[in-house]
């Protein structure tokens, strides 16, 4: 599946140094990259009601940490998957009377324009769940054949088939709650809440998360080695991030609401199929608000970047807004936020006018210093302004320096 075009990112003097990643599973900073290929894999949309704060805040922190990579001389291989079969996608299409795969095709094509607006640096590989259905089902039939899946009957289909949580901890590196740093009480919230079925009759842990769903009446299908049906969420991401990489990749990153049991069981899948951790460090950006609530499409309190680009906004205003906000905190938008940083691209875009050709890289040197340190995008736009306030006329390295490292351009 094609992506969107990617922006145009300026050379730069001098090479950066790699950055450090707060890693969830250890609670601690890494160094992301000690070689010099960096891969990454961030889970994308469930295409409906994109692209609210919450999906822009989260693909601009791990932009942030491709431009750091790319200024570090990363050769870079980013993937990104698109849920486009899903229980949720379902449900809205027939909601409002939508075909799904129109619905899907609809919001793709919405989060595309909107990451091109946001200068969001695209994924080499961009892959639908349709669009790897097979292999899907291949990777379930040899955890069957490994014995770390199972099949559970269904009264009203052929068997489902779940991944064997216990069977999979003695096959390889992962282990229940490694990656997510959960206790076993938190986890069967987390999953009744996030998709799972901790009560379903048959499994032989109530953790244990869907492989493979049988085809239901009205539900899409496809014919496949396992039986007729559709892939579960987690095994999905891990095929394709199998698909596209040598067994670990360097990051794997998404939102904080996909620490479990999402991000935790693609890293069981991948352990059981290969044999090797999923990730050096698995990243996750935190959860924006919106009038006291989290942001989500469940209830419906979004603020889209379409809408307010279609009011007149400019984009990089929306850029600069989450920029000034830590990646991995939990934040509330408000519309202070916005005039906040329309006022603040003014002024930018004022003093780079007057930019002049000198070599001066005290700006560009200050930049890599803060977002090196776990993506500190505040401390760079905070550094900017100083640089502003301070007198100091722009240059060009400077200018180019935000539009590299920031997106930015001015």
């Amino acid at each position: 599946m094609k992506s969107w075009s990617h922006p145009a990112v300026p050379a730069l003097p001098g090479t950066g140094p790699v950055p450090e990643l707060y890693d969830t599973a250890t609670a601690s900073l890494k160094r992301a990259c000690a070689t010099p290929h960096a891969s990454l894999y961030v889970c994308g949309i469930t295409p409906y009601d994109a692209t609210h704060m919450g999906h822009a805040a989260t693909y601009l922190a791990y932009d942030s940490l491709v431009r750091l990579w790319l200024d570090a001389g990363k050769d870079v291989r980013y993937v990104q998957n698109i849920t486009d079969v899903d229980d949720p996608l379902l449900e809205r299409a027939a909601a409002t009377g939508v075909d799904w795969r129109e619905l899907a095709e609809s919001q793709i094509d919405l989060f595309r324009s909107d990451m091109q607006l946001l200068a969001i640096i695209p994924p080499q590989y961009y892959v639908g769940v349709t669009e790897v259905i097979d292999d899907v089902a291949d990777a379930v039939a040899t955890l069957l054949e490994r014995g770390t899946a199972y099949r559970v009957p269904s009264d009203d289909a052929d068997d489902d088939i779940y991944f064997d949580s216990i069977a999979a901890e003695s096959q390889g590196p992962w282990k229940l709650g490694s990656e997510s740093n959960l206790d076993r009480e938190t986890m069967l919230a987390l999953s009744a809440e996030r998709g799972g079925d901790p009560d379903r009759p048959g499994k032989r842990d109530p953790l244990d998360p869907l492989l493979w769903r049988a085809e239901r009446l009205g539900e899409p299908a496809w014919d496949t080695v396992v039986g007729r049906g559709r892939p579960g969420w987690h095994i999905e991401c891990a095929v394709i991030a199998l698909d596209h990489n040598d067994h670990t990749i360097t990051v794997n990153g998404g939102g904080s609401d996909l620490v479990f049991p999402h991000h935790e069981f693609s890293a069981g899948h991948i352990s059981a199929l290969t044999g090797h951790p999923l990730a050096e460090i698995y990243s996750h950006a935190g959860m924006v608000a919106y009038q006291g609530e989290k942001m989500s499409k469940s209830l419906g309190n979004l603020v889209l970047v379409s809408r307010l680009v279609e009011s007149g906004v400019d984009p990089r205003a929306i850029r600069l807004a989450l920029l000034a906000q830590h990646y991995r905190t939990d934040w509330e938008w408000t519309d202070a936020h916005l005039a906040q940083s329309r006022q603040r691209l003014e002024t930018w875009v004022q003093w780079a006018a007057g930019a002049t050709a000198s070599a001066d890289d005290a700006l560009l040197d200050t930049l890599r210093s803060v977002l090196q340190h776990d993506l500190d995008t505040p401390a760079a736009v905070a550094a900017v302004d100083a640089r502003i306030a301070s007198g100091v006329a722009a240059t060009s390295v400077a200018v180019a320096a935000i539009d590299a490292l920031l997106g930015i351009r001015l």
